[in-house]
């Protein structure tokens, strides 16, 4: 596990950076909720008029005067595009960086196979998606309880657990997009996630693009289908595991046969 190390401890400082920046927009959100809270009761009927706006953040179904629906709609966002972007922008490059940095060479000629070097860069980049997901789990439970409020445990429990699966899906396809790079490419990874995250509006703004929702990961991140149904999508989380083993296997299929310069 030398490689899986080494990967970690090149990588903890872009870890803590966003761990912290995510970490704390969450619990600024958090703490705001008190102040809004009163507020908010009032705007509900507003938001569930505002038509395509609304449904495309799904705030026709959530009340803002309650923790849950403030949290599944400001908090949601946040955590949705603040991990989508970490998760891309960690496997987009970790296989193309040893050809960028040039040291490749100096990699592939240890007594290391190439299966190897694969299973152990995934293994770092899926550590440091559920290592994230844990810490910013603590700080919204922990937030939650110091604000007063009921924490809603299912709720709660299973938005977060859909946005691991779409960071966890988003890492699947980026990793096995890296095995093709030469470069790297941050530019593909923040690409990949925001196209994904717009996908997802146009198939809630539009009904004949409803069938978007199963393409993209944010199809089963909704916190409004959560709360109202209690449980994820099946059938996205199955479509979404589809996709990102799907990349993980292309990954492995290309970095073995792959002509390294």
């Amino acid at each position: 596990m030398t490689l899986v190390k080494h990967e970690l401890k090149q990588a903890r400082t872009a870890f803590w950076i966003w761990t912290a920046s995510i970490g704390f927009f969450l619990v600024v959100c958090i703490f705001m909720f008190p102040e809004m809270k009163g507020q908010m009761e009032g705007m509900t009927d507003i938001f569930a008029s505002m038509g395509s706006f609304t449904e495309a953040f799904g705030m026709d179904r959530l009340s803002f005067g309650t923790l849950i629906g403030f949290y599944a709609v400001e908090c949601g966002n946040i955590l949705g595009l603040g991990g989508a972007f970490f998760a891309s922008l960690c496997a987009v490059s970790i296989l193309s960086k040893e050809e960028k940095d040039k040291t490749a060479e100096f990699l592939l000629t240890h007594p290391i196979c190439r299966g190897r070097v694969i299973t152990e860069k995934l293994i770092a980049v899926l550590f440091q998606i559920t290592a994230m997901n844990i810490v910013i789990y603590a700080l919204s439970i922990g937030s939650i309880f110091a604000i007063g409020e009921t924490i809603p445990w299912k709720e709660i429990s299973l938005m977060h657990l859909a946005y691991y699966l779409l960071q966890l899906e988003l890492a699947g396809i980026c990793f096995g997009i890296s095995a093709f790079l030469r470069k790297g490419s941050i530019g593909i990874g923040l690409g990949i996630a925001v196209m994904m995250y717009f996908l997802n509006l146009i198939a809630n703004i539009a009904d004949v693009a409803e069938f978007l929702k199963y393409i993209t990961p944010f199809g089963y991140c909704e916190g409004a289908d959560i709360v109202t149904n209690g449980s994820l999508d099946g059938t996205l989380v199955i479509i979404g595991v589809v996709f990102g083993v799907t990349g993980v296997v292309v990954a492995y299929l290309k970095y073995l046969k792959k002509d390294i310069h």
